[in-house]
């Protein structure tokens, strides 16, 4: 195993399979930060997402997918010409890792692609725990998803940070309050399956907690774009906070607290939730 990864592994505390299978999932993710580096994929896109909050900010769950934002609009951009240095960048890690590109079934203006690894290999490698090793399905695929938004909304800001690990190297991502009115217009009008997705309740939480400031004018670009606010006036708090209040009202706790129960350490912290609680949290939100 590269000694680099040997004390990435050894950060992490693996108590069932589960546990082994996000620690290697990080892990991946952050190997492939820094082969999109090398490739010189921050001077066209900026990180963001749930799990950018994870890696670049300490968010204290785990995520699934790598999501970019163009820096400007551009409807023709490939993402293909990155991935083959990222799978380089992996395999000089010892991962059996191939891209693909993910072939849109829709019209969208976001294009995706995977990474996948056989979860059970990479497991040995890392010289699991036998009982874990026994409840990795044998053949099971561990995907991890690349997103590119090729027509982001305006108003936005980044700025460059740094990791240390595997290696020291930089990654320009979204600043805190443009990653919060992100998160707040998928929380307010992200429909999943008909379902709810209590990972955007629960990172609420943290950004009310550890960095409440929102930018309310990206938000509104956001809403613009996809057709959730329009005319000459300008998103007010007061119109956010009535938006909010809806969502609340209509918020499903259980379900919401079913769907982020498998990325937390402790799901005891989430029997708190409830729509007073949420109210509660809301009113710590500072809109900038």
């Amino acid at each position: 195993m590269h000694e680099a990864i040997a004390r990435m592994l050894s950060g992490y505390e693996a108590r069932k399979s589960t546990d082994a299978v996000q620690a290697l999932r990080e892990i991946l993710q952050e190997v492939a930060l820094l082969g999109l580096w090398r490739a010189k994929f921050f001077e066209h896109a900026a990180f963001y997402g749930g799990t950018a909050l994870r890696i670049m900010y300490g968010l204290d769950r785990f995520s699934e997918d790598l999501d970019f934002s163009l820096l400007e609009p551009c409807s023709d951009f490939d993402i293909s010409r990155f991935l083959s240095p990222l799978e380089d960048e992996l395999r000089a890690f010892g991962f059996n890792i191939r891209a693909e590109k993910n072939d849109k079934t829709a019209d969208s203006a976001v294009q995706s692609a995977f990474l996948k690894s056989n979860t059970r290999t990479e497991l040995l490698v890392i010289e699991t725990a036998d009982e874990i090793i026994k409840s990795v399905p044998v053949g099971s695929l561990l995907k991890i998803k690349l997103e590119i938004d090729t027509d982001p909304p305006t108003g936005f800001s980044t700025h460059t940070r740094f990791l240390l690990r595997p290696i020291p190297f930089a990654v320009r991502c979204y600043t805190l309050p443009s990653l919060f009115a992100g998160k707040m217009h998928a929380l307010l009008f992200r429909r999943w399956k008909n379902r709810v997705k209590g990972r955007d309740w629960y990172d609420l939480i943290w950004y009310a907690a550890n960095f409440p400031e929102l930018d309310l004018h990206h938000l509104e670009q956001r809403m613009r774009q996809t057709g959730h606010w329009s005319g000459d006036l300008p998103l007010t708090q007061a119109a956010f906070e009535e938006l909010v209040s809806s969502a609340i009202d209509g918020l499903d706790i259980n379900q919401a607290r079913r769907d982020v129960m498998p990325f937390v350490k402790d799901p005891s912290v989430l029997a708190i939730w409830s729509h007073d609680f949420f109210r509660d949290v809301v009113n710590r939100i500072k809109p900038v």
